[in-house]
């Protein structure tokens, strides 16, 4: 065990913002002036999902388009989960972020007459999604607030730390634990702080096939869940069901906006195979598109992104980021066919954080993937993701400013933690493996229960804390996955497949129940074998 720490030391009234991402970055240009601390494990905006985002944000604010016709939609894809009123929050603030951002210097794209140009993805009854340059969205909005942030004295970057642990006392979170990456031996560094966001991004990485960084592997979901706070939803992984199959890891994204623009899903015989699975077919709910996505790769028969006819020619202009990913791997997708496949892609779960952001324990707040604010239910719809980040970024900054802090009182001391070793990659590539065969687009309960035996193992025994890390977040899915005894929304259970009318409630866990869960299902059962 290591016995050094150091102190880098922001104001004690500092904010420390755990995460380089949209969420973060947006909630610390929202405190400004106030002093703020952004800790990001990558160069900033380089370890962060929103910056693989294609597609754009979902803002009505196009002629005869609503707020409330915004909500209805995510309430309807949520399969019966969404907290209706956060839904139409989420949808009335939209445009107000929207005009952030703008002023922050992302370049949406605008029609003839200067209105912000919207396109249309999968499950929206309108034309709503706010892009850039077709599918440059996530990259135009990084560089933006990255530009921005680099350029607002108020906030201190803390480039190059990975945040190990929370420090809580008596329910309340006092401090964070960070090291510096890529450096063996590196201290532990103990930083003091009146308020905690953690805004760490999504679990992607936990999965074999993913179109998260590498840095979305379920770290805040750990932090959080060590420290006591209450997690919601873990089971609903959203896979996208249309992600390039070039063997990148991670996984080029083919936008949903190709399937809103016509290109067609089929199999290797030429076959469209979605128009038997739902009336909306290409453009069915992203869970039901993956499924029959899956269904052909087992079957043998692949899967394929048909985009010749739909847009042919005009690719490379409309798609730029798909046209380069497809043409990397020898593709040339307006004369041929991109084989696709499911791939994790977004956590509908995670931290549960009220109204504010605020999460269960006092101190802490979350905000972006990392969090549970009830606005997707069972199902995320299409581009929602960027505007959540938004808005409770903004609810978060403001919570915080009217939050009455009492000054920390003495010392802290953060508990004693493992001295940094290398992440094993064999572990790590057992890990992500298991994640996809057992607790993937299809789930049952014998798969379910011999994750969870594997998974509890590892999550205490593991000596490398990042791995430790992993297994956490790895174990909560699991076990909510296996407690939930239905398939709804992105939870697919094949052995219990119809919805359950009385489980359409939202689930709630904390760690010490996921482990009791986890060790009352071991007790009878043999244990889980050992990664290497």
């Amino acid at each position: 065990m290591s016995q050094h720490s150091s102190r880098i030391a922001p104001r004690v009234d500092d904010v420390l913002i755990v995460g380089g991402g949209l969420a973060g970055l947006f909630c610390a240009l929202k405190l400004a002036p106030r002093p703020v601390t952004v800790i990001s494990a990558a160069p900033l905006g380089e370890g962060a999902s929103t910056a693989w985002a294609q597609g754009g944000i979902a803002a009505a604010v196009a002629v005869g388009d609503s707020p409330e016709a915004h909500a209805a939609d995510t309430i309807a894809v949520g399969a019966g989960l969404v907290d209706e009123q956060v839904a139409l929050g989420l949808a009335r603030e939209a445009a107000a972020r929207i005009d952030d951002l703008l002023r922050y210097g992302v370049p949406f794209d605008r029609d003839l007459e200067g209105h912000l140009a919207v396109s249309r993805e999968a499950a929206h009854s309108a034309r709503r999604i706010v892009h850039v340059r077709g599918d440059m969205a996530g990259q135009a909005i990084m560089a933006a607030l990255v530009e921005t942030v680099r350029a607002t004295p108020s906030i201190h970057l803390l480039e190059g730390y990975v945040a190990e642990d929370l420090i809580a006392e008596a329910n309340t979170v006092r401090g964070l634990i960070v090291r510096k990456t890529g450096t063996p031996g590196a201290p532990a560094v103990v930083l003091k702080s009146r308020a905690v966001v953690l805004a760490t991004g999504g679990i992607g990485h936990l999965y074999a096939v993913t179109t998260n960084p590498r840095e979305a592997s379920g770290l805040g979901l750990a932090l959080a869940a060590r420290a006591g706070a209450v997690i919601a939803d873990a089971e609903f992984v959203q896979f996208h069901p249309t992600a390039i199959m070039t063997g990148a890891d991670p996984a080029p994204l083919a936008t949903e906006a190709l399937r809103g623009d016509g290109a067609l899903l089929v199999n290797g015989r030429g076959e469209r195979f979605m128009t038997a699975l739902h009336p909306l077919a290409e453009l069915a709910p992203r869970d039901i598109v993956a499924r029959g996505v899956f269904a052909e790769i087992a079957s043998g028969r692949g899967a394929f992104l048909d985009a010749r006819e739909a847009i042919g020619a005009h690719f490379a202009e409309a798609f730029p980021t798909v046209h380069a990913s497809c043409m990397a791997a020898g593709i040339d997708p307006a004369r041929q066919l991109i084989p696709v496949a499911p791939a994790a892609h977004y956590h509908m779960g995670g931290i549960a954080v009220d109204a504010r952001g605020r999460a269960s324990i006092d101190g802490l707040w979350a905000g972006g993937e990392v969090s549970s604010t009830g606005a997707h239910g069972a199902n995320r719809l299409a581009s929602n993701s960027l505007l959540e980040a938004v808005v409770f970024a903004a609810r978060i900054a403001e919570d915080i400013d009217g939050h009455d802090f009492h000054p920390p009182a003495g010392d802290i001391a953060g508990p004693m933690t493992a001295a940094a070793r290398p992440l094993p990659a064999t572990a790590e590539h057992e890990l992500r493996q298991l994640m996809s065969a057992q607790v993937g687009v299809i789930r049952d309960g014998d798969a379910l229960g011999e994750a969870i035996r594997t998974l509890a193992t590892l999550e205490t025994g593991a000596a490398n804390i990042s791995l430790r890390n992993m297994a956490t977040a790895a174990l909560i899915v699991a076990v909510a996955a296996w407690q939930r005894r239905e398939s709804r929304g992105a939870h697919f259970r094949s052995d219990y497949p119809a919805e359950n009318p009385a489980l359409a409630h939202r689930s709630m866990f904390t760690l010490a129940g996921v482990r009791a869960a986890a060790a009352s299902f071991t007790a009878a059962a043999p244990r889980g074998r050992a990664f290497a």
